[in-house]
């Protein structure tokens, strides 16, 4: 590997690293990280921080401070620079206009609007461009926008906590029965964190009635998610948490019900297969990722349609002997990671 491809890749890496800030706050934009670099050294950055404000690449440009060091300058950006005017001008244009002479371009933008017509912006002006720098890295950094866009659903991550004997639960008769934690402080800390990084949060009707959860961010600082439940009947109990009103809820049904301050219900048919109906839905409302956190039902629901993109897996130290069985998967092909006393494996479903 030659010194030049290596110094694009740190740069790209650092790109990769600004990006990551906005995870949570950009929907229904990508997230995205920008570098601008003169004489090996980098003199402005920027990410793009809130969905309506800059994106990245105008960040970087406004955080230069001797503009005409643009001229001779390149920028690195972690997705291909937008063409079209959205709620902000074109970043194309404005790379365009500040005569900026090279472009390096972590992965091309697949979203219809964009998808290489920045690229070809750029190159009509007369500007170098070089794409695919840390490829793989740059999709995955926004696996979620590539993944509504171009399987018109959201991004689905299953979650779940499980003991050494392979139990997501004790067996509970009762709604007053609680259930008993699994892992650590640790493991819900970087739960709650998660939650921050997506756009919604789905449990179904069970977990609502015995967990009674608030699916908010109370452990971390960020935005909490949509919430979204399944209620065919409309059965569930509206002094639930779930319906304090305190975050937008969407609550799936094949009933008819008003909505109200933050509570919408969505109609469909449950003699059919409703999962594909609530993807649909989803992606009519611009939801482009979704953390399942619900119980074995729905866990499984999803498992049997082969509807998930990943798995993220905490198996604590306990042994509960009896209970409600946990999904299976390999856990010899997952990622492995060690949280205080219990263990997160991460699966990526290669198998769509």
């Amino acid at each position: 590997m030659n010194k030049d491809f290596t110094d694009h890749e740190k740069y790209m890496q650092r790109c990769i690293e600004l990006a990551e800030k906005g995870l949570g706050n950009t929907y229904t934009n990508p997230v995205v990280g920008a570098v601008i670099v003169h004489n090996n050294k980098i003199i402005g950055e920027g990410y793009h921080k809130k969905f309506g404000e800059n994106h990245a690449e105008v960040n970087a440009v406004n955080s230069v401070k001797n503009k005409s060091l643009l001229k001779e300058s390149t920028i690195y950006v972690s997705l291909e620079p937008c063409s079209h005017i959205g709620k902000t001008p074109a970043c194309s244009t404005m790379i365009i206009e500040n005569k900026i002479p090279k472009v390096v371009i972590g992965t091309i933008d697949t979203f219809s609007k964009v998808s290489g017509n920045g690229v070809k912006m750029l190159e009509n002006a007369g500007i170098q461009v070089k794409i695919g720098v840390l490829e793989d890295e740059c999709r995955e950094l926004n696996k979620r926008f590539f993944t509504y866009h171009e399987k018109n659903r959201p991004y689905i991550i299953l979650k779940w906590a499980q003991t050494k004997d392979g139990f997501i639960d004790i067996l509970r008769k009762n709604k007053n029965q609680h259930g008993a934690w699994i892992t650590n402080e640790l493991c819900r800390n970087l739960v709650h964190k998660w939650r921050t990084q997506e756009q919604a949060i789905m449990i179904g009707t069970n977990t609502a009635v015995l967990d009674n959860p608030s699916l908010n961010v109370r452990n971390w600082t960020g935005k909490n998610p949509i919430r979204i439940c399944i209620d065919k009947d409309l059965k569930l109990n509206h002094e639930l948490k779930i319906f304090d009103q305190s975050v937008r809820t969407l609550i799936f049904t094949e009933k008819i019900a008003e909505n109200s301050t933050n509570i919408e219900f969505i109609t469909i048919n449950f003699k059919i297969n409703i999962l594909p109906q609530i993807m649909q839905k989803l992606y009519g409302l611009e939801i482009q990722s979704v953390i399942i956190e619900g119980g074995e039902i729905l866990l499984n629901s999803f498992i049997a349609k082969n509807l998930w993109d990943e798995a993220r897996i905490f198996v604590g130290n306990k042994f509960f002997i009896e209970g409600t069985k946990a999904p299976f998967f390999n856990l010899s092909e997952a990622k492995k990671q060690i949280v205080d006393d219990a263990e997160l494996y991460t699966l990526k479903n290669n198998k769509q």
